[in-house]
């Protein structure tokens, strides 16, 4: 398989053994050039083992062809990702093979782990391949991988692998002006340990033949002229308010800062045992989605998702306190004319925008394939149903489906890691050629044939931007972004292709630098890195260990019940955070039917639903770990009341007291100990 001039330009340094960051644009061969980097690698290089990074599952097996392809069945390869259900351990098919590709996760619970099977160190493998390597910061699974080979390197560990980064958007790191962007690239570079961030000079005119750019069409609406039904909604809250008495909240109803102001509300609220006012940000919340929904797309799917919150909190609250019942009872009293409102409301003019332009993409001969992208799982759902319910669009050839996230969230909606193979195996094929997608899509699919991209009302930055536009790979391909005139969704867009502009100036900046001088620049980031990253582990560590486990009483976050103590939680492979205590039990519901979750894991298998006994409040789900029933709890189902005050957790790993792992043996010894006892 041959390279272009351009590809072979950008990867001669990693052919000679280099760190470097390949930086082409989207459909440009970044990952055939990476291909051929590491047959040349095991071609050449004693016991060579390669490990390719990828951030998506999808990716896993896009990827797996490419190489495949490439090392033309002389090299063993393996692909490991979340949703294989049983396997090998991950240090049992490294050992075995000779390229593995695998989600960056998997990799960082096995540089981890303690089991001989799955354990493996970083210098096992003597090359690293990191896709969309720009994800190489802050906190990120990328960057635990990459500090650890820092750390080892700063202590001249020996062998470290060399490291070959992949992007096409490189991003600004929030910067807006050429010297803090130029800081953000030399971060990404330090990172990686990149001894150069490579783009075609020699042949930057050939790269531009074969990097096809969508003709890019601003598709402006008119806000509505009239919207009783938001009015409605903005009365109700109105209410919500006044009913609060806090005259300083501001009433910015239908924004994302809104939605930010009454999380705060409510995480405040529940620390100081506010209940009623808890319950009303909660309820303010889902007033405010319905509002963000209603502008995205139809006022009946904005009511749909209001209708479920509540006939969920019916079906599942068996203590309703005062506030309850007044909200409840509010909406009741509205819900009538709140339907008779959306049905008979003037449409959405982002909506007539988006028909528009289907109706002109997928009428044309040929065989047009799209992605429309939006922000939500919620309004994906909602759009993907518009599509197939409006009258206009079935007389087009539009077969669409969902891609979206695949892991569970507060929402009820989302996809399998299975469902989303399927569903993009059909796009390539073009048994479907429209998908309404998250930002889940934005990465790495490689469809050739893919002509029409639209961001539907998005608010992104210019990382989203390069990426979602690079999925339109076809010639002659459209790039539509739809949104309403004066919008911040427009005016972000706008503010996004002046920060691709600064990228580039930064990334060629730190391309023409003296050499001697951005070594040096490197070595300072990464010995400051770690040496912050040492603090920051001293940190959390000392705010872990605050207070004794036993000092700190775990609540249900809605009806206030002590229902344990931190002492009773252990964690089970160091991500499921469960409840030990047998007396925990009298204090929680478990549902029949099982949590159906479209995976087949090692140890455990899902069992039902748990929920407060006292209140109906979710906690999370019952886990069989092995042959143990035990309850694994959401770090937000919990208050945390220590001898300083009530605190509500993000995450388990954020709590100020230390929770030891589970330990099989020594459960099911004590449970029988319990027996006998009895």
């Amino acid at each position: 398989m041959e390279l272009r001039p351009y590809q072979w330009e950008v990867i001669m340094p990693a052919l000679e053994g280099k760190n470097i960051i390949i930086w082409l644009p989207t459909g440009a061969g970044k990952t055939r050039a990476a291909a051929y980097v590491a047959k040349r690698h095991l071609e050449t290089v004693d016991g060579a083992k390669v490990v390719v990074l990828v951030n998506r599952v999808h990716l896993v097996t896009q990827h797996c062809e490419e190489f495949s392809h490439m090392l033309n069945g002389h090299w063993s390869i393996a692909t490991l990702s979340g949703d294989m259900g049983p396997r090998a351990g991950f240090g049992h098919v490294a050992r075995r093979n000779d390229l593995l590709i695998c989600t960056a996760e998997l990799l960082q619970m096995a540089l981890t782990s303690s089991e001989e099977e799955e354990h493996v160190e970083l210098n096992e493998f003597s090359l690293l391949v990191v896709d969309e390597c720009h994800h190489t910061h802050k906190d990120t699974v990328y960057n635990i991988i990459l500090s650890q080979y820092l750390k080892h390197k700063l202590q001249r560990t020996q062998p470290l692998p060399q490291v070959l980064g992949l992007t096409a958007s490189p991003g600004t790191g929030r910067a807006t002006k050429l010297d803090e962007a130029i800081d953000h690239i030399l971060q990404l570079c330090a990172n990686l340990d990149t001894w150069r961030i490579m783009s075609p000079q020699t042949y930057h005119s050939q790269l531009l033949e074969h990097s096809h750019q969508p003709c890019k069409q601003y598709d402006l609406c008119r806000r509505r002229s009239q919207d009783p039904f938001g009015d409605m909604l903005k009365k109700l809250m109105d209410q919500v308010h006044d009913y609060l008495e806090m005259p300083s909240l501001s009433r910015n109803f239908g924004t994302q800062k809104y939605e930010q102001q009454v999380v705060e509300l409510s995480q405040a609220a529940a620390e100081a045992r506010l209940q009623q006012q808890r319950v009303c940000a909660l309820h303010l919340r889902r007033y405010n989605d319905a509002l963000l929904i209603h502008d995205t797309v139809r006022a009946v799917d904005a009511l749909d998702a209001l209708r479920d919150f509540y006939d969920h909190e019916r079906a599942t609250k068996t203590q309703v306190m005062q506030a309850e019942r007044w909200l409840l009872k509010l909406f009741d009293d509205h819900k009538s004319e709140l339907a008779l409102l959306a049905t008979s409301g003037p449409e959405n003019p982002k909506l007539e925008m988006l028909e528009q332009i289907l109706q002109k993409q997928f009428g044309t001969p040929g065989s047009p394939r799209g992605i429309v992208f939006t922000r939500t799982r919620q309004s994906a759902h909602s759009l993907l149903l518009w599509v197939q319910q409006q009258p206009s669009l079935r007389t087009v050839d539009i077969r669409a489906q969902l891609l979206i996230g695949a892991g569970n969230s507060s929402q009820s909606t989302h996809m399998t890691q299975r469902d989303q193979q399927e569903v993009i195996r059909k796009f390539r094929d073009g048994t479907l050629n429209l998908l309404v997608a998250t930002s889940v899509a934005e990465e790495g699919l490689d469809i050739p044939q893919c002509n029409v991209v639209v961001r539907y009302g998005l608010l992104t930055n210019e990382i989203s931007m390069v990426q979602a536009r690079g999925r339109a790979r076809a010639d002659q391909s459209v790039y539509s972004f739809v949104a309403t005139q004066g919008s911040r969704e427009l005016r972000r867009e706008q503010t996004n292709e002046a920060l691709e502009t600064l990228m580039q100036q930064a990334v060629a900046a730190v391309q023409m630098m003296d050499q001697a001088e951005y070594q040096a620049k490197i070595r300072d980031i990464q010995r400051a890195a770690v040496v912050r990253r040492a603090a920051q582990a001293a940190q959390q560590e000392s705010q872990r260990r605050q207070f004794l486990a036993d000092h700190v009483r775990l609540l249900c976050i809605n009806c206030m019940v002590a229902v344990g103590h931190g002492s009773d939680l252990r964690k089970v492979e160091n991500a499921h955070h469960v409840n030990v205590n047998p007396d925990f039990s009298i204090y929680y519901n478990v549902s029949q039917k099982p949590v159906v979750i479209d995976r087949v894991f090692k140890d455990w298998r899902p069992g039902g639903v748990i929920s407060c006994k006292n209140c109906g409040e979710l906690w999370g789900l019952q886990m069989i770990h092995k042959s143990v029933q035990l309850p694994v709890l959401k770090v937000r189902s919990m208050l945390l009341e220590t001898p300083q005050g009530r605190v509500q957790a993000k995450k388990w790993s954020r709590v100020p007291f230390p929770i030891p792992d589970f330990n099989y043996v020594q459960h099911c010894a004590q449970s029988l100990s319990d027996l006998s006892l009895d």
